[in-house]
């Protein structure tokens, strides 16, 4: 049991430390509103979603904002980040495969990195909202 409890204390202070640098350094985040309960009915990622505890850092990370005085901004969950191509906006359903981890849009050509061209559609997002 005492193994136990130091591996979540360490978790959670990792999480508190994580969480207070972006709030710390940052005065607008944009997170994704990601289905967390859905995603762990995937025997496949369950597991690693449980562990990281994503539910716990979106937690934190809302509370020091509204502590902080920063702005939270929540895509909300039909917000396709990956599927946009960040350059013409045109929608490719077949990143949906987790999988695929970077593709070339089928308008302008453009070849994108998964997760860089979700953090580009974000941050186009939350300069749409200010």
């Amino acid at each position: 049991m005492k193994t136990y409890q130091k591996i979540t204390h360490q978790k959670q202070d990792f999480l508190h430390k994580l969480s207070s640098k972006i709030v710390n350094e940052n005065q607008v985040i944009v997170i994704e509103d990601l289905a967390i309960k859905n995603m762990v009915k995937n025997h496949k990622l369950s597991k690693a979603i449980h562990e990281v505890a994503w539910g716990e850092f979106r937690r934190m990370i809302t509370y020091k904002c509204n502590w902080y005085g920063r702005q939270l901004i929540v895509a909300p969950r039909n917000y396709a980040s990956s599927q946009l191509c960040s350059n013409c906006n045109m929608k490719n359903p077949n990143v949906k495969n987790l999988a695929l981890r970077e593709w070339q849009c089928l308008s302008c050509n453009t070849i994108h990195d998964r997760d860089i061209n979700a953090s580009q559609n974000l941050l186009k997002l939350a300069n749409s909202c200010q």
